[in-house]
């Protein structure tokens, strides 16, 4: 069972950060990006790919991962996002626009990993990083890994820098100012379009950087994107879709749940149950959503803490 448990808190982490990296371009210009799972799907291959040609471990690539998805953001925001954004599309335009952009790079995907098939001539459809993971020690029979401990110092880590640059920096408040009002943000010298880039490069950022942990964890194959799609919407909506941080704590409910949950499933009525394993993160969702419309981030968490404070 640790083995689960930790195996989920890996997965946990991926799936928050690219859950955040949803929320932060949903935010700023009212856009489901159905291309996060390419981009989520691109930084396995951007991390196999530079291991392939530099060896060493694949920790050293993360931070690679992460900007060439942050610029596949720019990419989409300035190709077609922004000339959307100016004819006034509706967002069910957007959206679909996304889910267009997402079948050409799962293309592309493809024709890269045929290529690196052929130079290489080791199978690039299918491939395991967690194999190369560096073992930290053993308790019982179950092995501590980096990305054990990684996952969650990166999620913390991301999280007090996100939150230092909302709130801390002149450029963040000016972000914060032009998602709750555009036209404000535009009187007081905003410029509203180098805050939409931005928030499209983090938000592309996130995912892979979120796609670099579950790298980590899960073997990597083009379709690999597509397999998360569903449990991080479910997250980012979860957890608020105006809220960063509950994004963040979505996608630690969805991935906790969804991994601990089938284990337990599988074990009570058997191995048939994993198939089934989608509806975990789309009920938690719908449950969510029938009690606290608002998400996770709505909740008022400090209030919640003084009420139990007052009563001890």
């Amino acid at each position: 069972m640790l083995d689960v448990l930790l195996t989920a808190i890996s997965l946990s982490s991926g799936m928050a950060l690219a859950a955040a990296g949803i929320t932060m371009i949903y935010m700023s210009t009212e856009t489901f990006n159905f291309a996060h799972a390419s981009m989520v799907a691109w930084a396995f291959y951007v991390i196999f790919t530079l291991h392939l040609f530099f060896g060493g471990t694949p920790y050293l690539y993360f931070p690679l991962a992460a900007l060439f998805s942050g610029f596949l953001g720019v990419i989409i925001y300035f190709t077609v996002n922004r000339w959307l954004l100016k004819a006034g599309a509706t967002m069910v335009t957007l959206m679909m626009s996304t889910l267009g952009i997402d079948l050409i790079l799962y293309g592309l995907l493809n024709s890269f990993a045929d290529n690196l098939t052929l130079t290489f001539k080791k199978d690039a459809r299918y491939f395991l990083l967690p194999s190369l993971d560096l073992k930290l020690g053993t308790i019982g029979a179950t092995d501590i890994k980096l990305i054990h401990i990684l996952g969650l110092i990166i999620v913390i880590g991301v999280i007090l820098s996100i939150h230092t640059f909302l709130f801390k920096t002149r450029f963040g408040v000016a972000m914060r100012t032009t998602v709750e009002n555009p036209t404000l943000a535009t009187v007081l010298g905003i410029n509203p379009e180098m805050v939409y880039l931005v928030s499209w490069f983090i938000g592309g950022a996130l995912a892979g950087l979120g796609g670099a942990i579950l790298a980590m964890v899960v073997p990597g194959e083009p379709r690999i994107g597509m397999v998360f799609i569903v449990p991080l919407f479910s997250a980012s909506i979860v957890g608020g879709l105006y809220s960063i941080f509950g994004s963040l704590l979505g996608g630690f409910l969805i991935g906790i749940s969804q991994q601990v949950g089938i284990y337990i499933l599988a074990q009570m009525l058997g191995s048939w149950i994993v198939a089934y394993k989608l509806v975990i993160p789309l009920a938690i969702m719908v449950i969510t959503l029938l009690f606290y419309p608002q998400g996770l981030g709505g909740i008022p968490w400090g209030d919640i803490l003084k009420k139990l404070k007052g009563g001890e």
